[in-house]
This record gives C-alpha cells, structure tokens and sequence, in this order.
C-alpha cells in the first residue's frame, strides 16, 4: 500500500466540499466507498493494463470504437465518475473488461486506487485532468495522458485563470491526443510540451452507428402513442425554455417530442407542453395534442429513428449546443440552433459538407414548415450528413494505437516490478 500525506489540494478539496453541499447533496449519488480509492485489487495483469477516464455518458460513448481495438493487445479497465456514466460504461463493456469508479482527487482516494487498479498507461478522455491524479501517476512512472482532447474556449477562460496551479498538471501529461488545431493550441497555452502533442481528429465520429432503425422504437412509439401517419419533430437534449419555443414553432398538424437533457427538468418542461403525453406516466396528457415528453433515459436514440425531422437542443438559448452526430448517423435530416460553442468543430464540419441546417429563434418556425414540407431536401440534408460522419472516422484506431504504444513501453521498462511493490505496483 502506498503512503500518501495530505497535501494542500486536499484541504481545498475538503473546504470546497462543505461550502458547496448544499448545492451537491441535493442530487442522490452512489458509490461513495468507491469514491474514495477504495477499488477492489485488481490481479496482475497478463499484458500490458490499459485505464480509460470518461466522465459521464457522453465520453464513455465515445470509447465504443477504442475499447476493443485496444483489447486486441492491451487489457482495458474502463472508470467513469458520475452514477449515469458508469452504468452506460457498465451496460457497454462489462462483459468483456473491468468498469470501475473513478475516485475523487484526494491525494490517499487516488493512491488507494491506482493500487488497487495497477494500470501501465491512462487514458483521459476528452480533459479531466485532475492534478492529484495525474501527479500520482508521473510519480509512479505511470504514463498519462489525454485522448480525444477538447478545450473549450469557455474552459479555456476558466483555466488560464489557474494556470499556475493547473499548469503544472499539463506539464505532468506524457501525451494528448487532441481533436483539432483550435484545441491543440489551447492545450500548448497551458503548458503542455509541443512534443507531446498530436492531433488525431474526434472519437465521436468512430462511435456513430450508421442504422436506419433502432431496436425498441416501435415499442416507444406504440408507449406514447405517437401517429405515424403523422411527421413528427423530435427535438434531444433541450435546455431551458426550448420545450415553450418548439411548441409554438412547431407548425400545425405536425407532432413534436421533446427530450430534456436534465431530469430535472422534466416538470418544467411538461408545463410548457400542454396535455403532452409523458413517457414515465402511461396514460397522460391527450396523444391528439400531438405532444410528447421522453422524460426517460435512455431512449433518445429511439425517439430520434422515429423523427421526420431533428432539431438538437440546448442550442437556442445561453447553453453550449449539444452533439448532432447521433441523429445524422440514424439518416435523420437535423436541424440546429446558434450556440454550439462545445460542438463547433463538429457543426462545422457538417457545414461544409452540407449536411446540417442551421437556425435561430426568429426563423425556426419558418425553418420547421419548410423542412417538413421539402421531402427531397431532407433526404439530401440527411445523406451529405452521413458521407461527412463516414469522412471524419478513423480516430479511434489512432487513439488504441498510441494507448497501445505507451502502455507496451512502460510494462516492458517496469519488467517485473510489479510483483514487488515497484512502480505500478501493490
């Protein structure tokens, strides 16, 4: 067992844990003996042991492509922090490798953990560095680093503010493999070594399934009594007050779903559609209204095979756009609001190749009647949107490749010092 003294970081961990309490123990969480390191011991492995970090859903989606092209030489220990991500990281992998909770960034959670996991190299996906963590690894010789690597220009604000704290954290990183040039700029500001860095393209391109139907969407239809006959406007991941303006765009004799990102937020936007029809309450509201709210999880992939037309969520108001690829994967023609700062790159791309359409709150009414009324349209929309998914994949394999790399090297230097207690080691 390694032997770790509270650092300074851990008493502004703890005091920022009492302040903020009543805001973070509003929510129910679990796992809290995991929380804090104390990680079943995982047994010596056989090839080199490779740790993935994704923080919720999102990035544990995006690892469905570079957990198995990895396994092919690596064994792959996939963690996630939030409860959400670590069952999808459980219903995606768990029957192949080990998911476990990552721990929180106190420097004995982190020891304990890294003692009980033994890993030759950790992936992060997309940011999370925490500096406890990954100054425990370079300590222990364990190469770390970032994978599909973002920085937001919102992050990066926040982040120069601290770079001298979280500054050394970057330096500490042996590589990051991030998604763009915009990126990769952003990560040399904050210290990382140009060496270092390399820029490898988005994950989330490789884990769009290209399908035409989903498993489970007629059972969903038929649960909310949805008229196929019928277009229908599916509208995922809205924000505040986007379920009222959707409402009104949505143009007469059209039906419209409304997916809210957050739970909590189910209330407030069933009050903004009148008499809709509520997944979790059969029987509700009146299917005539033509209104219905997946107030469920994880069930947007089928409500999106069902739509005649996307519009993507949390991009009409202060929020930071959410990720198009999904419904344009499953051939649906997507629409999408101005903010889309955490997406950017991605909408872009969809831009240029002709393969999203863009919109704002003056003109989305507009925008919704023609789209429903141009049938040819949206089945162009729709494919130059999955020729430009089809452009854009391949960064998962360069991703394993590099994991692969780093972890084959550190377990060949380590030898056999992980029986031992060395490096690495219990």
């Amino acid at each position: 067992m390694s032997k770790t003294s509270v650092n300074t970081l851990d008493v502004l961990y703890a005091l920022g844990g009492v302040i903020s309490a009543p805001f973070w123990a509003r929510k129910q969480r679990g796992g809290w003996s995991e929380r804090f390191g104390n990680t079943p011991s995982l047994p010596v492995p056989r090839c080199p042991r490779v740790l993935l970090h994704a923080v919720s859903v999102g990035e544990v989606n995006a690892l469905r492509q570079v957990v198995p092209m990895l396994a092919e030489s690596c064994e792959v220990v996939v963690c996630a922090t939030t409860d959400t991500g670590l069952k999808r990281a459980t219903d995606l992998f768990a029957a192949n490798h080990t998911v476990v909770r990552y721990p929180l960034d106190f420097s004995r959670s982190v020891a304990k953990f890294l003692d009980a996991v033994r890993p030759d190299a950790v992936g992060l996906v997309e940011l999370e560095v925490w500096p406890n963590f990954v100054g425990a690894c370079a300590a222990r010789g364990i190469p770390i680093g970032v994978i599909n690597g973002r920085l937001s220009a919102r992050s990066f604000k926040g982040y120069r503010r601290i770079r001298g704290v979280i500054g050394r954290t970057f330096k500490s990183l042996s590589f990051a493999a991030v998604q763009d040039s915009d990126y990769a700029d952003r990560f040399l500001a904050m210290g990382l070594a140009k060496e270092r860095l390399s820029i490898t393209g988005s994950m989330k391109w490789d884990a769009a399934k290209i399908e035409d139907a989903v498993a489970g969407s007629d059972d969903l239809a038929r649960a909310l009594m949805i008229d196929r006959t019928k277009p229908l406007i599916v509208a995922g991941s809205t924000g505040p007050e986007e379920e009222a303006l959707l409402h009104a765009a949505c143009p007469a004799g059209v039906q419209l779903l409304c997916a809210p990102r957050k739970p909590e937020r189910f209330e407030e936007a069933a009050a903004a559609m009148p008499d809709s029809v509520r997944r979790s309450k059969p029987g509700s509201g009146r299917p005539a209204s033509g209104r219905f709210l997946l107030d469920s999880i994880g069930e947007l992939r089928q409500a999106y095979s069902l739509a005649t037309l996307v519009v993507v969520g949390r991009s009409f108001g202060d929020q930071y756009g959410s990720d198009p690829i999904e419904p344009i994967a499953l051939g649906r023609p997507t629409l999408i609001g101005p903010a889309v700062s955490d997406f950017a790159n991605i909408v872009l791309a969809f831009d240029a190749a002709g393969g999203i359409a863009r919109t704002n709150r003056g003109s989305l009414a507009s925008d919704l009647d023609r789209w429903i009324g141009d049938e040819p349209g949206r089945a162009g929309l729709a494919e130059r949107g999955r020729a430009c998914i089809r452009a854009n994949q391949g960064a998962s394999a360069r991703h394993a490749a590099l994991l692969a790399e780093w972890a084959t090297r550190a377990a060949t230097t380590r030898g056999g010092t992980r029986q031992n207690g060395g490096p690495g080691g219990a």
